[in-house]
């Protein structure tokens, strides 16, 4: 392994509730892009260490261990520009902010190669940071597939840095407006409940006290229906699915969304969810920037019956 290449470097401390847990296991766990295979080649590379030392996958963790892992720089790229109509907010030449439709995926996956927001990119600016490797180009956060609403991708791994620092520090403004289940009593609220992988099923992410990282969403009530409630939410952390967890676990699940809700729900294709406000530092300038992009139209519909029934 070739120190001078320009690495991503993650390191962790183990806390008491992981110790004895396997290496590859930990890794694996602290970001859903990465399969058991990937971490598994990756500590048999040498590219992960505890406390200076290599290891074995199935090392077990104890309590204070040093855990480093140096994430290989990306390989050419594999993915193919493919020109697609796209709402772009704002660009410059070192950030692009996109308002996605719902029902596109913001990146490529093993088996899944085109068609996505990715792709599209590809086409309209063909600079991309190369930070998040072969698959996520200049993607600094996602909104899953069935969201739609404001994204920011960077041109470059200085602003890739910047940004996700920002991510990090929590200093991004995320806003979401969403159609729940339910009729909200209160005007107002903040779940501050973590979110973990699901133990009883690895495909979704829930409210769990093990193996999970802190999340706090704060929410509002906009206005109510018959059955239903429309909210203003703001995100504090960034967890996957995070609003779509709080929502249910506070007993208010998304409308159109039964993965986490009721089969029962109301014709939308895709959770009632929609990023509406994105807010950053520029990384370049410094400058306080803020985007909103207004509802989807099958949101404003939807809007429009609940009101009539």
């Amino acid at each position: 392994m070739n120190d001078t290449q320009l690495f991503e470097r993650y390191d962790w401390n183990v806390e008491p509730e992981d110790a004895g847990e396997r290496i590859d296991k930990f890794i694996t766990l602290q970001n859903e892009d990465w399969s058991r295979s990937q971490v598994q080649a990756w500590i048999k590379e040498g590219r992960v260490t505890v406390n200076g030392e290599p290891v074995k996958n199935n090392y077990k963790l104890q309590t204070e261990d040093e855990v480093t892992l140096r994430v290989p720089p990306p390989k050419e790229m594999a993915i193919k520009p493919e020109p697609m109509p796209l709402e772009i907010i704002y660009e410059d030449s070192d950030v692009v902010v996109v308002n996605k439709p719902r029902g596109l995926v913001v990146h490529p996956a093993p088996g899944h190669y085109s068609g996505t927001l990715v792709n599209g990119l590809l086409a309209h600016c063909k600079d991309l940071s190369g930070i998040n490797g072969v698959l996520r180009p200049g993607i600094v956060h996602r909104i899953d597939k069935d969201t739609s609403g404001l994204l920011m991708v960077a041109k470059n791994d200085k602003a890739h840095i910047g940004l996700a620092e920002q991510l990090k520090d929590h200093s991004v403004t995320r806003t979401y407006v969403a159609i729940v289940h339910g009729v909200i009593p209160h005007e107002m609220g903040t779940i501050d409940a973590p979110i973990g992988r699901d133990p009883k099923n690895r495909q979704q992410m829930a409210v769990v006290f093990e193996n999970s990282k802190p999340a706090v969403t704060h929410f509002i009530v906009l206005e109510r229906f018959k059955e239903y409630t429309l909210v203003e939410l703001k995100l504090e952390t960034g967890r996957t699915h995070q609003i779509r967890v709080h929502m249910k676990y506070i007993g208010y699940p998304l409308a159109g969304d039964p993965k986490y809700g009721p089969k029962n729900t109301l014709e939308i294709d895709g959770q009632a969810l929609h990023a509406k406000t994105l807010g950053f530092t520029h990384p370049r300038t410094q400058e306080r920037l803020e985007f909103e992009a207004p509802m989807p139209k099958d949101l404003t519909d939807l809007i429009d019956f609940l009101r009539q029934a």
